[in-house]
């Protein structure tokens, strides 16, 4: 399976192992519930849907890597305990709480989640002394005599002993306790992630653009000099560094490309490619097109271009407009769950509880409270911290704003202050409709009979963020492409049927 097949094969699992009855007991005992294994290659992005799924079902997670631990760090420390048996005093050997069980108790105190995930990651390439704890752990849950607390689910990752030479086989009364997935790259289920989080288009075109994509997106091999490899989690991290390059005008070249794809063969071809992107992007005035003020000979130079070249062109038009569409969108939801806090405050303000100031005042306090517990839970993403983060800040500079206005009621301030934000939503929509607008026409007069407008209307709509737009706010060109390519399909999937008959 893929590793987004694997993340919903987990979250119904965690569903099911945290289903209760009317008594509040667990339906399938805490000791019945298997431990997942995520058995995959690396950087496939098994730790990133960990975090995902805890987001999605708001409970809590703790990772570990295994490798980084010693014997006394997982099973605990040994102290003497003094005990009598039949009137005779002894001493006996005892271990503290584990590390990793006492985390979970210390988390659940913090924040005060009591259910979460407990993720294992190489728990397969364990040190020798450890492997019989570990053996112990994943049939019984245990370390030492201190169990893992109900309502946390185990889930554990390991990598293919082809991809990892201190691997340790696990025997059959081991496998039996666990439930087992195995996990191959995907570039189709890697791009829905890559859209979400906006991995720089360059890469996105790059790995697109060639039909022996997964050669690039995802190998590893062994050659005289030692390992060559590319992983999904390389071309991530890269893409994050490309953005940092470029918003600080430093040059990328092949040597920082090496860093993140340690296969110096793909690292050098998308070094060339990455600088013809960019001379593609000052050559076509990507700005101009989309404002409909495309010049002849751009026009004619893009209607002449071979594919690779009409494809980064594309990769550049989506990759404006796209960007554009996940602000409007990021911007909605930042301005719908200010609204809901808003709504609160002037149903208190009727009802006579307090002024704005106070009433802001609290809404901060518990926003900060909400994000704390969240944060340490590690039930948010990147993104939703970011969001978080900027709720708390809206919320700060409405205070502010209030306080400097005090001969006027204070939610009228507020009002007028969130009246102008959405102004500004509601302009930026517009401004980037149009230039959706303007691509597809674009692409209509330069590209009338070809692929170029299937591929548009296919990554708009891969792409979360677009898809949201567009369903939110409708631009008929999208919608009228999109009609117009499934008529094709349905079309030549006739055309097929009635070809295949014997008449």
């Amino acid at each position: 399976m893929n590793i987004q097949e694997a993340k919903e094969q987990i979250k119904n699992t965690v569903r099911a192992y945290l289903t209760q009855d009317n008594l509040g007991r667990y339906l399938i005992p805490p000791y019945k519930q298997r431990p997942v294994f995520l058995m995959g290659p690396p950087g496939i992005g098994k730790t990133a849907i960990m975090e995902q799924i805890a987001s999605e079902l708001h409970i809590g997670l703790l990772s570990y890597s295994m490798t980084h631990h010693t014997r006394q760090s997982a099973l605990g420390l040994p102290v003497i305990k003094h005990v009598e048996y039949d009137g005779k005093p002894y001493d006996i050997s005892e271990y503290t709480m584990s590390e990793i069980i006492s985390s979970i108790y210390e988390m659940q105190e913090r924040t005060g989640i009591r259910t979460g995930i407990l993720f294992l990651d190489e728990i397969n390439c364990v040190s020798e002394t450890l492997t019989p704890i570990m053996l112990q752990f994943l049939q019984y849950k245990v370390f030492g005599r201190h169990t893992v607390p109900p309502g946390w689910i185990v889930v554990t990752a390991g990598n293919p002993p082809e991809y990892n030479n201190a691997v340790r086989e696990f025997d059959i009364a081991t496998w039996d306790r666990l439930k087992r997935m195995d996990v191959e790259p995907d570039f189709a289920a890697w791009k829905e992630f890559a859209y979400e989080s906006g991995v720089h288009a360059s890469i996105m075109t790059y790995l697109s653009n060639d039909e022996n994509y997964m050669n690039r997106f995802y190998r590893v091999k062994s050659t005289v000099d030692g390992k060559r490899f590319v992983t999904a989690r390389g071309w991530d991290d890269l893409s994050q560094m490309l953005y940092l390059y470029e918003m600080h005008n430093i040059p990328v070249d092949v040597k920082l490309i090496g860093q993140y794809i340690q296969d110096p063969e793909i690292a050098s071809h998308f070094s060339a490619y990455y600088d013809l992107y960019n001379k593609y992007r000052s050559d076509y005035q990507i700005a101009s097109i989309l404002e409909g003020k495309a010049e002849p000979e751009i026009r004619r130079r893009a209607k002449n271009a071979k594919f690779d070249e009409r494809y980064s062109l594309l990769g550049l038009l989506l990759e404006a407009v796209m960007s554009g569409m996940k602000r409007c969108m990021d911007d909605d939801g930042h301005l719908s769950s200010l609204l809901v806090i808003l709504k609160g405050i002037k149903q208190s303000l009727a009802n006579g509880s307090g002024d704005a100031g106070t009433l802001l005042e609290q809404a901060i306090a518990n926003q900060e409270e909400t994000t704390q517990r969240a944060t340490q839970a590690r039930s948010l993403t990147n993104e939703q911290q970011y969001a978080a983060a900027r709720l708390l800040h809206a919320l700060t500079t409405l205070l502010m704003q209030v306080g400097t206005h005090p001969e006027e009621d204070g939610f009228t301030v507020i009002k007028r202050h969130f009246d102008a934000q959405v102004a500004e939503l509601h302009a930026d929509v517009q401004h980037v409709s149009a230039q959706v607008s303007n691509m597809f026409q674009f692409c209509d007069d330069v590209y009338p009979d070809g692929r170029e407008l299937s591929i548009l209307v296919a990554e708009l709509t891969a792409n979360p963020h677009s898809a949201r737009f567009l369903a939110k706010y409708r631009v008929e060109e999208y919608f009228i492409h999109n009609k117009s390519l499934m008529f094709q399909e349905r079309r030549r999937e006739i055309l097929s049927e009635i070809e295949s008959l014997d008449l």
